[in-house]
């Protein structure tokens, strides 16, 4: 299997399986003498780890980090960070009654045509127990970028949708994003939202979900006009994660509905400042940033895995039928918050060596 790197400058591998001994990453390109530790990471990995309420997973992952290399007297050495994450809370056995089975939604089948073999034990590497390496390394650039850019920089995200559910964006509270199961900005749709939830899991099935991300602080020039846009790199990165069927920068598809006045920023100074009167581009104009927030949302459809009876296939092609058991999520949607903010972060940090290099 290829392709289990992502970057170009700040880079990091992946490794691991979903029910393997362990699972991590090894990260390249960090800058040297930036002040990190295990805490720092642990902060975002326990934003996404499994178990925390009724509305996730059940399996109960720790999802410690132990840092293995890279870091000397609580500094970066400049040198690969590696990380590994123990699974502790494995249940194979609950795949045992469907493993000659292609469950529909998920990557089974393509995965078995592409290379003649799969771990059916929870996806194996298809499974996004992946991510969790991908939250420890946008962690590890959440805590260099800060140390860059300063205070000012920052990365929220939030489900702005959950299902047929969504949240009047206008009462958008940074504070209250992590006061709910649901990373929700809106405290008035939470009771809502639980409600609808707790249905959809009963009735045995799912459901999709939008995530919102911001990033504030981010200077002026990063990215590049043709090949290395940085809403192309975003955007790639955003639909690499699990179950992401679509992405949108700034307006997005949404832009297609406006006016040549509508959409366009337009520009003024004011008190030496240059400053725009809106962010249909979502902080970048021309693959480049614009020194505005950057906005990016992306859609994950509904957990494949569900109780409710579907029609499939086996491996031998015969018709059949499938009922996924064991512990999943109902919405997936919900810890894609903490995956998706590490994505954008890796991203910057990337864009940002890259200028650097080039201009400076």
């Amino acid at each position: 299997m290829s392709f289990n790197t992502f970057g170009k400058i700040f880079r990091f591998t992946t490794w691991g399986e979903s029910h393997g001994p362990a699972i991590g990453c090894i990260i390249d390109g960090c800058p040297p003498n930036i002040t990190i530790s295990e805490k720092d990471i642990q902060k975002d990995m326990d934003k996404r780890r499994p178990g925390q309420s009724k509305f996730t997973t059940q399996r109960k992952e720790s999802d410690k980090v132990i840092i293995l290399s890279g870091v000397f007297q609580g500094k970066t050495t400049g040198t690969p960070i590696s990380i590994i994450i123990y699974n502790t809370d494995k249940r194979s056995r609950d795949y045992e009654s469907i493993k000659e089975k292609f469950r529909p939604g998920h990557a089974d089948y393509t995965y078995f045509k592409k290379y003649g073999i799969r771990d059916f034990r929870g996806g194996g590497r298809q499974s996004a127990r992946e991510t969790a390496c991908r939250v420890a390394a946008g962690a590890v650039a959440k805590t260099v970028l800060k140390d860059i850019l300063g205070k000012k920089f920052n990365v929220i995200g939030a489900v702005t949708q959950l299902g047929l559910m969504s949240c009047d964006k206008s009462n958008w509270n940074d504070k209250e994003i992590n006061k709910n199961p649901f990373f929700c900005p809106d405290k008035k749709s939470v009771k809502l939202w639980e409600k609808y939830l707790l249905a959809v899991r009963k009735s045995g099935s799912s459901c999709g979900a939008i995530i919102e991300l911001r990033a504030s602080g981010v200077p002026a020039g990063l990215g590049a006009p043709i090949y290395s846009k940085l809403d192309t790199d975003i955007a790639a990165s955003l639909m690499s994660i699990n179950a992401v069927k679509g992405v949108n920068i700034g307006a997005g598809m949404n832009s297609a509905f406006l006016t040549g006045e509508e959409n366009s920023d337009e520009i003024r100074k004011s008190s030496g400042k240059v400053k725009f009167k809106s962010n249909n581009a979502g902080g970048i104009l021309g693959g480049i940033s614009s020194g505005q927030n950057i906005l990016a949302s992306f859609a994950v459809k509904p957990t494949s895995s569900i109780l409710n009876t579907r029609e499939t296939i086996n491996k031998k092609g015969k018709n059949t039928k499938i009922s996924v058991k064991g512990r999943h999520d109902p919405c997936v949607g919900i810890r894609a918050v903490p995956i998706g903010e590490a994505m954008l972060s890796c991203v910057l940090l990337d864009h940002l060596l890259m200028h650097r290099a080039q201009c400076g």
